[in-house]
C-alpha cells in the first residue's frame, strides 16, 4: 500500500480539493483507496456525506490514530490511502509526513503563500520525504505564476509540472460531493487533475505502471 499526504500550513489552497479528486481518480484506476479526513473541520467527511457514491471510503479520524488506521487498511489490501491535513497545525503536519510515501503541497501563485509554504517544507524534509509543490487557483494571465515559479526555482523547492487552474468547476464539485472530473468529463479541470495523478503515480509507484484500464481510459478521453 502506498500513502499520499496533502500537506500545506496555509489555509485555502485546496488541500481538499485535491485530495478527493485525486482519491476518485484513484478509485477509478482500479485502485482499492480510502482516505483519512484529519482536519478538525472535517471539509472532506461532509463531502462524503453529500455523494451517492459509496466506492470511496472517508474517514475522519485524529491524528494520533492515523498510524493505525493505516496499519489496518494496509492489512484489509488497500492500495492507496490518502491522508488530508487541515493548515496551521504543525504537529499534524508531523504526523501526515512521517507515515507517507509521497507529500503534494498545494500553494497559491502567490510569493507571500509561497513563503508561508516554507514552513511545511521543513516538515517534509524533516522525514526526508519526497514531495512536490502543486500551484493552485493560478489565473489564465498575469505573471504571478511565472514570479510564483522563480521564487520556488530559487527556494530548491521540488515543482510540479502539472497547474491547477481557478475554475468554478472545482468549487461546484466540493459542493455537490463529486469531483472536476465528474461533473465536466471533458473540462479543462478535468484534464489536470488526470495529469496531476499521473504525475503522483509516477512518484508513489516510481516503477509500478498504471493499470491498463486507466490507461485506455486516458487514451479514449484524449481522441475525443
Amino acid at each position: 500500500m502506498k500513502v499520499l499526504a496533502v500537506v500545506s500550513q496555509k489555509g485555502g489552497v485546496g488541500k481538499t480539493t485535491l485530495s478527493t479528486a485525486l482519491a476518485v481518480e484513484a478509485t477509478r484506476d482500479g485502485k482499492k483507496t480510502v482516505m483519512f479526513d484529519l482536519d478538525p473541520q472535517a471539509s472532506a467527511s461532509f463531502w462524503k456525506d453529500t455523494r451517492k457514491d459509496e466506492s470511496l471510503a472517508i474517514t475522519a479520524i485524529p491524528a494520533s490514530r492515523l498510524g493505525h488506521m493505516l496499519s489496518a487498511v494496509r492489512e484489509a489490501g488497500c492500495d492507496l490511502a490518502i491522508i488530508d491535513t487541515p493548515p496551521f497545525s504543525k504537529d499534524i503536519a508531523f504526523e501526515a509526513a512521517q507515515h507517507a510515501d509521497f507529500v503534494l503541497v498545494p500553494s497559491r501563485p502567490a510569493v507571500l503563500d509561497v513563503m508561508a509554504m516554507t514552513r511545511t517544507l521543513d516538515v517534509v524534509k524533516h522525514y526526508n520525504r519526497t514531495y512536490g509543490v502543486v500551484l493552485t487557483f493560478c489565473p489564465p494571465v498575469g505573471r504571478e505564476v511565472d514570479d510564483t515559479v522563480k521564487v520556488i526555482e530559487q527556494l530548491g523547492a521540488s515543482l510540479s509540472p502539472v497547474r491547477i487552474g481557478q475554475r468554478i468547476a472545482y468549487s461546484r464539485a466540493q459542493q455537490t460531493g463529486q469531483a472536476a472530473q465528474e461533473i465536466e468529463p471533458e473540462g479543462k479541470a478535468a484534464q489536470e487533475i488526470k495529469e496531476l495523478y499521473a504525475y503522483v503515480c509516477m512518484n508513489l509507484y516510481a516503477r509500478e505502471p498504471r493499470s491498463k484500464n486507466y490507461d485506455d481510459q486516458r487514451t479514449a478521453s484524449r481522441a475525443r
